[in-house]
């Protein structure tokens, strides 16, 4: 099981994930796409992302935004895993104009 990060560490992460934000025992991203195609185009590829690493968001589609939330269950907050996942979602998303 992945060590849960503290509340610096968490801080520290922020700071390089300017779209996200810290919501209890998770960081949570929402975005807006061009289009509902598009958005569902990121939902796969970051599906395909969560798969390689074993780790998958929590993520709402309405339309073309789209929420992803990171936590690590199994331990209880978060851990490094969310933080690896939300810069690999960040690219993603990024990449599509979000």
């Amino acid at each position: 099981m992945a060590d849960l990060l503290d509340d610096d560490a968490v801080s520290a992460a922020l700071a390089d994930l300017p779209h996200w934000e810290r919501d209890g025992d998770a960081i949570v991203r929402t975005a807006q796409l061009s289009s509902f195609p598009v958005a569902i185009e990121v939902v796969g590829r970051v599906g395909a992302l969560a798969e390689e690493r074993d780790h998958h968001p929590d993520i709402d589609i309405r339309w073309r935004t789209l929420t992803f939330r990171c936590s690590t269950h199994s331990a209880g907050g978060l851990t490094k895993l969310d933080v690896e996942l939300a810069r690999a979602i960040e690219d993603e998303v990024s990449a599509a104009g979000g």
